[in-house]
């Protein structure tokens, strides 16, 4: 739930980019797929929560090469929940995209194909809810959600699942 603790924050906060509609926006295009590949409110959560556990290691990657500058890119720059998804599978060569796909169909039993056809808009969701925590002009290091997401010493605090979950009730009371 730390995870969620700190979209609540950014969108609190006026220095961050983070704000109520870009969460419901969010929320709603997970929704939105997830119904149309007749998806149930608990298998996305098992999706989210599984390519959570993926993407960590790769971003964690990403933000410790020198430059860090793709990174940076994607994460600061102003996004929307469109189905392009190609910001986030940018980083994420093909190889790890079938390894995600593979992956997250064997934990919840959905037709790779349907994860696939998914992962665009999961990816681009993701890269949304990372960039809420921007701030302008800031760095990585200055973006809570992102440093929340990449430390996964937090017990489970960093569960994608949870600002899902959490996220619905907030935006959806």
């Amino acid at each position: 739930m730390g995870l969620f603790f700190e979209v609540l924050s950014a969108i609190n906060n006026p220095n961050q980019r983070g704000n109520v509609a870009q969460l419901e926006s969010i929320i709603n295009s997970v929704q939105q797929v997830a119904t149309s590949r007749g998806i149930q409110p608990s298998q996305m959560q098992n999706i989210m929560s599984v390519m959570g556990n993926m993407l960590r290691p790769v971003l964690r990657h990403q933000q410790s090469l020198p430059d860090g500058n793709q990174l940076q890119n994607l994460i600061s720059q102003p996004t929307s929940t469109d189905t392009s998804g190609m910001g986030m599978q940018s980083l994420l060569p093909p190889q790890l995209q079938q390894q995600i796909v593979q992956t997250v169909s064997q934990t919840t039993g959905i037709s790779p194909n349907v994860i696939e056809a998914i992962l665009p808009t999961v990816t681009s969701a993701v890269q949304s809810l990372l960039s809420m925590g921007s701030t302008n002009g800031g760095s990585l290091n200055s973006n809570s959600i992102l440093n929340t997401f990449l430390d996964s010493d937090r017990d489970g605090g960093t569960d994608l699942s949870d600002v899902l979950r959490f996220g619905d009730r907030f935006v959806h009371p």
